[in-house]
């Protein structure tokens, strides 16, 4: 798919839209060829990449800089102030902006971002950015682009109909669902509440699950935080995750989840698009998917490229099976009380980060010589401008924050403390 879209984008001139399974990597398709077809030397975005959450410009952005190209970029989105992305698009000067509809907008309306230079538009999950609620932020993009020449949509699921305004009658249709998808290296189990309310249930299925990463679904806020709540309650480490939750909290809660310091994320379907965790082991549905194209979107969380995963779909005594889940088993769920399972590592918080000189490499340092670590009991670290994150054993949380307490890190008196 990767070639193909790739070959396309090089060396053709029409559109191009791809649907391809999730997991498959559909990031990488288009930012390997843009990689080739941009300028490092000009200070002007050339193109813009929209997504419809800022989960997932954030994401992209960050596998774009994973790549190590001279290419520089940023993504832009809602919770924040305008006029504080503005500076740091005057700083980056990137040639890469990744962002959701209405932001991209404010950006382009007040000159932040010109319009003039930019020759490629990406609609990343166009299904979801060209529905009711985007379509007149996505005609004031494309009326806003002159120079436009490539237009590139992707996604898993195709989208019931294409705005005329799109203008892509003659693009190259690049379809991959027919390819083995994840639903094609999954197990599904269906596993009976005798009640109503299928909490104890839930419970019972997380311990004998054991201390796998898990996604648990939902389809409203509320309901996410009365699940996050009663499994905290009973001794589980969650993150919950849903629209409601402002940008730190949501940025808290996926960091928690994907460096292991939590186990179960409990979230709306705003989790099943554009996340790429790679060690989700299990999709519990709670609530059964409200259609198809959520379903597939929510199973495609786990079994990312070549690995294999388990759906779960909790049925209480008034429900029945989805007709789109081609097959599944009845799980033999045990009501055996088992020990909670408890992740191996857990978050800190570092108050310094980049704009203090700070790098992955200090952190480690400072971890071991100050807080006692040995290099097996640190996992991932994350440095950003103002703060950092790091993943440590779950053990040594309470010696760490003894032994850093009023230390220096580079000379720098820094506060260390959890992340809840």
């Amino acid at each position: 798919m990767q070639q193909q879209v790739g070959g396309e984008l090089l060396h053709g001139r029409q559109h191009v839209i791809v649907l391809s399974p999730t997991g498959s990597g559909k990031t990488l398709a288009y930012l390997l060829p843009l990689v080739q077809l941009l300028h490092t030397d000009s200070d002007d975005v050339q193109a813009l990449v929209v997504v419809p959450g800022r989960e997932l410009a954030l994401q992209s952005h960050e596998v774009l800089r994973s790549l190590g190209t001279k290419l520089r970029s940023m993504a832009v989105y809602g919770g924040r102030t305008a006029m504080e992305e503005h500076r740091r698009l005057r700083d980056t000067r990137p040639q890469v902006v990744f962002g959701t509809p209405g932001r991209l907008n404010d950006h382009l309306s007040k000159s932040n971002i010109s319009s003039y230079a930019i020759r490629y538009l990406v609609i990343d999950e166009f299904d979801k950015c060209l529905e009711m609620g985007f379509h007149d932020e996505m005609l004031r993009l494309l009326k806003s682009l002159p120079g436009l020449q490539r237009l590139v949509l992707l996604s898993a699921t195709d989208a019931e109909q294409i705005p005329h305004f799109v203008s892509i009658d003659h693009a190259v249709r690049i379809d991959y669902r027919t390819e083995q998808s994840a639903e094609e290296r999954m197990t599904f189990y269906e596993v009976k509440s005798p009640e109503k309310d299928k909490l104890g249930t839930l419970r019972d299925l997380l311990c004998q699950l054991g201390d796998s990463q898990n996604i648990v679904f939902l389809n409203y806020r509320d309901s996410v935080e009365r699940v996050d709540d009663y499994l905290r309650h009973a001794g589980f480490i969650t993150s919950a995750f849903h629209g409601g939750l402002d940008q730190r909290q949501r940025e808290d809660a996926l960091y928690k989840f994907s460096n292991g310091s939590s186990s179960v994320l409990v979230a709306t379907d705003l989790a099943s698009r554009g996340l790429d965790i790679p060690d989700v082991a299990n999709v519990v549905h709670y609530h059964l998917p409200l259609n198809e194209d959520g379903y597939v979107h929510r199973v495609g969380r786990t079994a990312r490229w070549d690995r294999e995963g388990m759906a779960y779909f909790i049925v209480g005594p008034e429900e029945h099976m989805p007709e789109f889940v081609s097959a599944s088993e009845l799980f033999p769920l045990s009501t055996e009380r088992r020990a909670i399972p408890q992740p191996r590592m857990t978050t800190i918080y570092i108050g310094k980060g980049k704009k203090d000189k700070l790098s992955k490499g200090d952190i480690l340092g400072f971890l071991c010589k100050k807080g006692g670590l040995t290099a097996d009991e640190i996992g991932r670290i994350d440095v950003n401008d103002h703060y950092a994150y790091a993943a440590i054993a779950r053990g040594k949380l309470q010696q760490v924050l003894r032994l850093t307490k009023g230390e220096k890190v580079k000379g720098i008196r820094t506060l260390v403390e959890p992340v809840k």
